[in-house]
């Protein structure tokens, strides 16, 4: 292998689209030839990583669910159906459960999972604690037996730093408990993935996660798909693939894994064969055996170690916290040396060793293994022969080397460390044909000093920098300048070895190998592969997949040094080649921080000559911050049939320096035609927004046939927070600037589209936002940028689409930037601003998060959490005193082409707190609503028709009437065209009317959606509309198949009515289900501050067709309607539709005259609910007969006049058909 290709990071996790791959080729590997046994008593097959029994049912219940899988597939845990066997052995309250997003308040507060990265999914978590004691919640799988020393254990947590104090991964085997991670933080947001190799372990083991809290830390953590990767030993076979050596339990082993430390065999037979015993073995348990070592080395175990955070936990050789090994943590400036005795030369044989390393704590990081031959004359200067550098992880790592020498020869081993790392080594075998010399004297000194030998320059002090600075000319240039794509030396040495190379230098511009496994990448000359891909290409090295000696992960890694920050052009161009049989992937990976970022794949090849030899592709790779890696992540089955390989040539990164600018960086005004103008997906996370061209159900607003950009929270799989879409830094053209877009936010539980502006040194401005859906439709929006032109500073405006809900799409279209102040905005909901409202500084915009505001409603009405956002004014005297006022006043609204409504929600304290006063300010201010009562506990929808040809405010004042601890509040002001509708009546062609669809956390978080029959929808939807009977027109609808284990139900209610004697609710239906899967129901409630009442229902199949139904209310309180849909069982695919729903207030139900099966009225509410208790025990005695005959009789309501009471609700009087809610009730607990 090149020096300069080495590993720097242990089995980093990999992306998730080539896990099948992997699998895939692990199965097809003919070492792991597979026959089934016949199934063996349970003690002895239960739990072992083997499916021993038909189906796997011997490996149920393990901590993880076996399966019928390729043998080399993971067993896995993903929590969806049960625990899997993991068990809590909390001794305090502090404990683990299994929980889905949002089921419980005082869970870890995630949105979904990692298996499905919805909040569908499931996982194990421990709630927040609010004792001060300490406290450790414990996470215990159940015995497993027999682990291979290739066993690594993979799984998913998710912990905010602030929220856990500890978090340990222990296993216990025998008497001893091992640590096999332990970290106190800081974790990034989102799920972090560990991956720790757990090696041999013999007999029955345990494996414990555990998350300690204390005062300040609450403890809230979460953990998901725990998986078990080359856990089991082999198998017994019959007979052995050619080569392989055959145990004495049976089992076959490779022949590579004779005599190499590791009981791969499982009865410890491949470590024993006669061949073994000629080796020269250090396992450092009694000494150094035949090696010398130089100041910097140490001899040690894990037990009588440092609290060093990078200290090896257990040695090789034992794999215990009592095993020794050896140790270093030495600087570069004085890097520590192992040495071996004189050998004599190895004439026609090689002299093998084989070693396992330890390199983890530092990026830095370095062992390097020199032979130094004796000539006649001299010692010669040490040749490097191997080279480890970076994070490998906290394990060890078997390498090999083969040394054939016509002189005799020394073998030294030098570690160098960075900042915070350590270097091991453990389990030094030579081959029999290493045979040493007698030595009559001691070595002389220059043999063992290190300063003359060659070293990697990055960590060896130049001239008078620093070390890890490199020196050019008068420069010393700091690690975080190099590769940065902005050239600082005259010579441009900062930016040689960042990843562009054509492979021939030895250094291969920066790239290390990070592997672990069978398989590495190394410098090849084209004249020496054996590949056939190869063939055509011209003489000289490129980038090629090798065997390798590593006992890990299988896939090979290399990387590039740290890189960054990049530019929104940044490119890379590569040439390679690909060849695979069956299976197996060539890709690029980003890596930042913790997260991995899948950019390119090379496509799937055959064995046919169209896929051979190079070709080229070039891979966006965007604006990134620093540091990011770049890396090669390759897989080929080297001994399978063909002749398979992959390689990569000529890498070029382009475009990469943030200074680098184009004419389009400048367009932000954009409608997404010819490209996506200066806008660009950022890479934070694994969500992005997409350019989409108008088919199906996506249409642009442009043309309807052009393009837009689309962020689907679920397609691909992702589980990131949400999706960037922003601009390279701007010049602001005045004071103020206007940004108008048109948004479309559609779907039954779709997330939060926000726009942010940025400017460095402040924090983010959130200029406006809007959450769940709007409708079928385009939506304008628009909002002010305010500058300081005399500070000369750039700005960037970013969307942001947050994951927070999954079913929907959301897009963005037309955006233009003009100078100048935008018009008032059409909604408002002040979650992000005051809309630009002027307060006269007595209006305070306000969030109740904390609990203790000293006035204002507890929730807001956008979110009605205590999170959201509104307008409030204090009027108790001292602040307000009787009979003043205070003005909330708007910006100007554009003139209105037609009669519009606007309308608001309002709050007034208990408190008699005044006068809330409405006025339209346009050649002059007028009155148009004066509200003085309905103080309480519940948001109010005030609505006034606004007639205005010229531009207009909207001014909202407060008139105190000098009463103590008084208030009112305002939010979410909503101007749309047309007159206001008469409280909960709409025909839903402008919008729904002041009907409600906010999700409930309780039934799933799902909305009521708005559409019409003429729009593209992903959703089954009415052709027409009831009130126009054409495409054109609008309804209301919610598509019932998202319902299910998720969610129960979703409502659309409407504002609070005042109490009523007798009203009459009609609306017309319908439901789309095929009769043979329907499961839907449509039910109306009503909900005052007693409970709620079911009071009409509608189910079973209906034709496609508008029904007409309703329903007798009656109520001595305030209370509102409800529109329920929910289902009866199984999801299924199929929507329910309301339209023209009409409140007739203080007015009787008249008899509807029957028509054609179109009418469904609410019948007597005792006969309903008797009918259903009799239906209920004839079903059960007389099955479907009875069912039939009752319908004859007639003792059963009709489908769509059926009434369920909610539980609890025995508070109420039936009175015919209509419902009274009485005055004088005592709750009973």
């Amino acid at each position: 292998m090149a020096p300069g290709l080495a590993p720097s990071v242990l089995t980093m996790p990999l992306p998730s689209h080539l896990l099948p791959t992997l699998v895939l080729l692990l199965a097809g590997s003919p070492g792991w030839a597979w026959v089934p046994n016949l199934c063996r008593t349970p003690s002895e097959a239960m739990c072992n990583f083997v499916c021993d029994c038909r189906g796997c049912s011997d490996e149920t219940q393990c901590g993880y669910h076996g399966t019928s899988l390729p043998l080399g597939a993971p067993f896995t845990c993903d929590f969806e159906q049960d625990s899997c066997g993991w068990r809590d052995i909390s001794t305090s309250g502090y404990r683990w459960f299994r929980d889905r997003a949002g089921a419980v308040p005082e869970g870890p507060g995630l949105h979904s999972d990692h298996t499905l990265g919805t909040d569908l999914g499931w996982y194990v978590a421990v709630v927040t604690h609010r004792g001060k004691e300490a406290s450790t919640a414990a996470l215990r799988s159940p015995v497993l037996h027999e682990a291979a020393p290739t066993c690594e254990l993979r799984l998913w947590y998710h912990a905010a730093s602030a929220d856990v104090a500890e978090l340990r991964l222990e296993l216990t085997h025998g008497t001893e408990t091992l640590t096999l991670w332990q970290s106190s933080g800081p974790w990034g947001p989102g799920w972090q993935e560990l991956v720790v190799a757990t090696g041999r372990i013999r007999g029955d083991f345990r494996v414990t996660f555990s998350a300690t809290r204390n005062a300040t830390h609450r403890g809230a953590v979460a953990l998901d798909d725990v998986a078990f990767w080359g856990c089991a030993l082999p198998t017994p076979q019959t007979r052995c693939p050619l080569g392989h050596h055959h145990c004495r339990n049976k089992a076959c082993v490779e022949p590579h894994q004779l005599c190499d430390g590791d009981d791969n065999c499982g009865d410890s037979s491949d470590e024993e064969t006669p061949t073994c015993s000629h080796h020269m073995s250090t396992d450092f348990e009694t000494g150094l055996g035949l090696w010398k070592l130089s100041e910097g080395w140490t001899r040690n175990h894990s037990a009588g170690g440092p609290e060093h955070p990078a200290w090896p936990r257990r040695d090789h050789s034992r794999n215990s916290a009592q095993g020794y090994f050896l140790v270093s943590m030495a600087e570069p400036v004085a890097p520590a040396v192992l040495s071996s005795p004189e050998f004599q030369a190895s004439g026609p044989h090689n002299c093998s060793l084989i070693f396992y390393h330890y390199l983890h704590g530092s990026e830095a990081s370095c062992l390097q293994l020199f032979l130094q031959t004796q000539s006649p004359s001299a010692p010669q200067v040490p040749i490097l022969l191997r080279r480890r550098h970076g994070e490998l992880g906290a394990t060890w790592v078997r390498d090999r080397v083969d040394i054939q020498s016509e002189h005799p020869f020394r073998i030294h081993l030098a570690g160098q460390t960075g900042p915070g790392g350590v270097v091991g080594l453990d389990d030094l075998i030579l081959s029999d044909s290493c045979k040493p010399v007698l030595e009559v004297s001691d070595s002389p000194p220059g043999l063992w000093s290190p300063a003359s030998w060659p070293g990697p320059s990055s960590l060896q002090p130049q001239g008078f920098c620093e070390p890890g600075h490199l020196s050019c000319g008068d420069l010393c240039v700091p690690p975080e300048q190099l590769c940065d794509f902005q050239q600082q030396c005259e010579g441009g040495e900062d930016e040689q070895e960042c990843g562009t190379t054509d492979f021939e230098p030895p250094t291969a511009g920066g790239w290390e190998d990070a592997s672990v496994g069978r398989l590495q990448w190394g410098r090849l000359l084209a004249q020496d592969s054996r590949d056939p891909g190869t063939s055509g290409a011209a003489a000289g090295h490129f980038l090629s997949l090798q065997r390798a000696w590593g006992q890990l992960t299988a896939e090979a890694r290399v990387l590039t040094p740290p890189l960054g920050p990049s530019g929104p052009h940044c490119e890379l161009h590569l040439a390679y080649h690909f060849q695979s049989h069956p299976q197996g992937f060539l890709a690029l990976v980003v890596v930042e921080d913790s997260t991995r970022e899948l950019v390119w794949q090379a496509p799937s090849s055959n064995s046919g000559s169209s896929s051979r030899g190079w070709k080229v592709d070039t891979v966006l790779l965007g604006a990134r911050r620093r540091p990011f890696q770049l890396e090669f992540v390759g897989l080929v089955d080297l001994d399978g049939p063909g002749q398979q390989g992959a390689g990569v040539d000529n890498v070029i990164m382009k475009d990469c320096s943030t200074s680098v600018a184009t004419k389009r960086d400048t367009e932000v005004s954009c409608n997404f035609e010819r490209d996506t103008c200066g806008w660009y997906t950022g890479h934070l996370t694994d969500a992005h927004w997409h350019r989409m061209e108008s088919r199906g159900p996506g249409y642009d607003h442009t043309t309807g046939e052009g393009y837009f950009v689309l962020l689907n929270p679920t397609d691909p799989p992702a589980r990131g927070p949400g999706g960037h879409l922003l601009t390279q830094p701007q010049m602001p053209a005045a004071s103020e600037e206007c940004l108008s877009f048109w948004y479309h936010l559609h779907g039954p539980q779709i997330g939060t589209l926000r726009l942010v502006m940025r400017q460095d040194g402040k924090a983010d401005t959130h200029l406006w936002s809007q959450s769940g859906t709007h409708g079928n439709c385009w939506h304008e929006a628009w909002a002010t940028l305010h500058h300081q032109m005399d500070s000369g500073a750039q700005y960037q405006l970013l969307f942001q689409g947050l994951r927070d809900g999954y079913h929907g799409t959301m897009a963005l279209d037309d955006v233009a930037l003009r100078p100048g102040p935008c018009w008032a905005p059409k909604r408002c909901s002040f979650e992000d601003s005051a809309c630009g409202f002027s307060t006269g500084g007595l209006w305070t915009r306000q969030t109740n998060t904390t609990g203790r505001a000293a006035w204002g409603p507890s929730t807001d009405h956008t979110t009605e959490t205590a999170q959201g956002h509104y307008m409030v004014v204090n009027t108790s005297p001292q602040t307000l005193p009787r009979g003043h006022i205070a003005s909330l006043t708007s910006e100007e609204h554009r003139p209105l082409a037609q009669p519009s409504c606007l309308t608001f929600w309002y709050h007034l304290s208990l408190r008699n707190p005044g006068t809330l006063q409405v006025h339209v300010e346009e050649a002059e201010k007028r009155q148009v609503l004066s509200i003085s009562d309905h103080g309480g506990l519940a948001w109010r929808l005030g609505s006034v028709d606004v007639q205005a040809q010229r531009a207009w405010r909207v001014v909202f004042e407060a008139m105190a009437a000098g009463v103590e601890h008084s208030y009112m509040a305002v939010d979410d002001l909503l101007l749309q065209d047309g007159p206001c509708p008469r409280p909960a009546s709409c025909d839903f062609e402008t919008g729904l009317c002041g009907w409600s669809h906010l999700p409930w956390p309780d039934l799933g978080r799902y909305s009521w959606d708005w559409s019409s029959g003429a729009t593209p929808s992903r959703y089954p939807q009415p052709p027409v509309d009831h009130t126009l009977g054409t495409d054109a027109g609008h309804f209301a609808l919610f598509e019932t198949s998202v319902l299910g284990p998720g969610g129960r139900a979703a409502w659309l209610h409407s504002q609070p009515l005042p109490a009523t004697e007798a009203s009459c609710l009609r609306f017309w239906y319908q439901m789309g289900f095929p009769e043979q899967f329907y499961k839907g129901e449509l039910r109306v409630l009503l909900r005052s501050a007693r409970g709620q009442l079911a009071v009409w229902g509608a189910g079973g199949h209906r034709r496609h067709q508008w029904l007409e139904g309703q329903v007798e209310v009656a109520s001595t309180e305030e209370f509102q309607i409800v529109f329920e849909a929910t289902l009866g069982g199984q999801p299924a695919l199929g929507p329910i539709a309301l339209d023209d729903i009409e409140y007739l207030a203080g007015q009787r139900c008249q008899l509807l005259a029957p028509s054609q099966g179109d009418t469904a009225v609410a019948t007597s509410v005792p006969a309903a609910v008797g009918g259903a208790l009799l239906l209920l025990v004839l079903l059960v005695l007389l099955g479907l007969v009875g069912r039939l005959w009752l319908q004859k009789k007639g003792g059963c309501p009709s489908p769509g006049s059926t009434v369920a009471t909610a539980p609890g609700f025995d508070n109420v009087l039936f009175n015919v058909d209509q419902v009274t809610l009485p005055a004088l009730v005592t709750d009973n607990p």
